[in-house]
């Protein structure tokens, strides 16, 4: 008798029929599920906006990156609006909320960063911004300046890691890895390791006479106003090793010899900024890439190398005392690193912000691989060549 009463009650309250406003929230809203599972635990779309990888990626190049390879790291800002990174693109506030912070945990991949595998990271001296030049690097503005003027000048924010800018280099060194660079060739572990056939360097060249054909080199691949300068008499090539060895072969090309930093010639703004090491971009080291479970002595010599990681990124208070240090309060001559580092460079060699300014990428930086370009578009082209044909699907090495 009851079964037949709640059955005559379910067929007199047929379900009411969504509405087409409901199911397109609902489509909506499950395709946003869908794309930010994707997005932050597979796969996840990225652009090349300068020439620092250049001619490995061009400006333009759209690659997708894998988050599985390296695993994918859980979100460690978890409360943001879906598919902007930082910033509102309209409103330019912020587009995530910091009063919810995750610690740093990363699933399992298929396989650890190994050396030449191009990365996508995040900016690691983005935890500092000024948002009025959200382009320049804070601790560089403050080194040229002063901290005074910087910040009295601009408005200054920090960033989680997650939502610092993303940057995409080549690994030159893994964790525990001991690097050096001399006349601008890279050394790992003591052995040379000369640049790709795509990389590209700076070429002083000397010309037998006045009178160029420079429509010629366009035709080698060369783009005139962004590869080749001029001061005074002399002309400087951005390009690769075999583009030279054809410049070289012309007739009117008096001589070529790779444009380099002098040994012994301390540049400021090379990492780590420390006045008793007179190293420069082509000329540095040797060091070692910061590895977990290694222990560094700690004093005058290793402290500007490590310091920032050990204070940064690895959440130390560092304070110097007398002629040692305290670390979270306590007397230390060593300390142990609770994270892997890596050594990232871009291919195009003078024209890359990379670790040469910064230092080491740490382990919790890292967002993924770059798997393929999917599409390739060239705002200089004409009409029918803005899309690189040539580029598409085609595979990162």
């Amino acid at each position: 008798m009851s079964w037949k009463f709640w059955q005559k009650n379910k067929d007199a309250e047929p379900k009411k029929k969504k509405t087409k406003t409901r199911e397109w929230v609902d489509a909506i809203l499950f395709a946003v599920i869908a794309a930010t599972i994707i997005r932050v635990f597979f796969i996840e779309a990225y652009t090349i906006p300068t020439a620092s990888m250049e001619r490995s990626l061009l400006i333009g190049d759209f690659l997708f990156v894998s988050k599985v390879n390296y695993g994918a790291r859980i979100p460690m800002t978890p409360v943001a609006f879906p598919f902007a990174h930082h910033t509102m693109p309209l409103t330019g506030t912020k587009a995530y909320w910091d009063g919810v912070q995750w610690k740093y945990r990363r699933l399992p991949g298929t396989s650890d960063i190994k050396r030449n595998d191009v990365v996508v990271f995040n900016y690691p001296q983005g935890d500092t911004v000024a948002l009025e030049q959200q382009d320049a690097d804070y601790y560089q503005m403050v080194r040229n300046s002063s901290w005074k003027s910087v910040n009295t000048q601009y408005t200054i924010i920090s960033r989680p890691v997650d939502k610092r800018e993303n940057y995409i280099k080549r690994c030159i060194g893994i964790a525990g890895d001991v690097i050096s660079m001399k006349g601008g060739l890279v050394s790992v572990n003591g052995k040379q390791e000369k640049l790709k056939n795509t990389g590209q360097m700076t070429y002083e060249v000397v010309f037998k006479t006045t009178d160029i054909n420079f429509s010629l080199f366009e035709d080698m691949g060369f783009n005139i106003q962004e590869d080749i300068s001029q001061r005074g008499s002399l002309f400087f090539f951005n390009a690769t090793e075999d583009m030279m060895v054809d410049v070289k072969k012309l007739d009117f090309v008096q001589s070529v010899k790779l444009d380099v930093k002098a040994e012994g010639e301390r540049e400021s703004d090379v990492f780590p900024f420390d006045p008793n090491r007179n190293w420069n971009v082509d000329n540095f080291g040797p060091f070692v890439v910061p590895k977990k479970g290694w222990t560094v002595a700690l004093d005058s010599a290793t402290m500007p190398l490590y310091e920032r990681s050990i204070r940064i990124y690895e959440g130390n208070t560092v304070v110097k005392s007398g002629n040692g240090w305290l670390i979270n309060g306590k007397p230390a001559t060593s300390y142990t690193f609770k994270m892997d580092y890596y050594w990232m460079m871009g291919d195009n060699r003078h024209r890359s912000l990379d670790s040469r300014y910064w230092g080491f990428v740490p382990e919790d930086h890292i967002v993924g691989k770059a798997l393929f370009i999917w599409m390739s578009y060239n705002t200089n082209g004409s009409f029918f060549n803005k899309i690189r044909w040539n580029r598409l699907l085609r595979g990162i090495k």
